[in-house]
């Protein structure tokens, strides 16, 4: 397994949009240095596979307190979503940088598991926030495009004395 270089804002990269998986066995190690690399960070709970240049649409999340229980969702979707929840969010492709987004409270995820077995998983607390985020980054979108233009220069700017 390997820890993978995460991609930060502006990287042009960042913007590409996943495409779907074909061949789940063929990033079977993939997966390992995307959990990996989630695990490499202080805080990281989800990492999506743009955020490490790939365009394969995978994301890995772990909620768990000892960061030992990895979701892995290939080609998810979201399929229903209803309401709204403001909150604080942070990512690991804007280091140093939080902003209060809206999302929606609940949602409803379509996916394939690390074996190809379908899933779904409908969910109003935490974990749909997270969802849409990883989400949003397999369509090329980070967490700041939902602020508005003033807080989006505010977040460059984090970023660049970050690094």
């Amino acid at each position: 397994m390997a820890v993978l270089p995460i991609l930060t804002i502006p990287d042009e990269r960042l913007k590409r949009k996943a495409q779907p998986v074909k061949d789940i066995e063929a990033i079977q190690g993939f997966i390992d240095d995307l959990i990996e690399t989630m695990y490499h960070t202080d805080d990281g709970i989800g990492l999506a596979s743009t955020q490490v240049g790939s365009t394969d649409a995978v994301i890995v999340i772990d909620l768990s307190e000892d960061r030992s229980e990895p979701m892995v969702l290939i080609n998810p979707e979201i399929v229903e979503k209803s309401g709204e929840y403001v909150g604080e969010e942070g990512c690991l492709s804007i280091p140093g940088y939080r902003a209060k987004v809206t999302r929606f409270e609940k949602v409803k995820v379509t996916a394939l598991d690390r074996k190809g077995q379908p899933l779904e998983i409908e969910t109003d607390d935490f974990l749909a926030i997270v969802l849409q985020h990883e989400i949003d980054h397999l369509h090329g979108k980070v967490f700041i495009e939902h602020l508005s233009a003033l807080k989006q220069q505010i977040a460059l700017k984090k970023v660049r004395k970050y690094a």
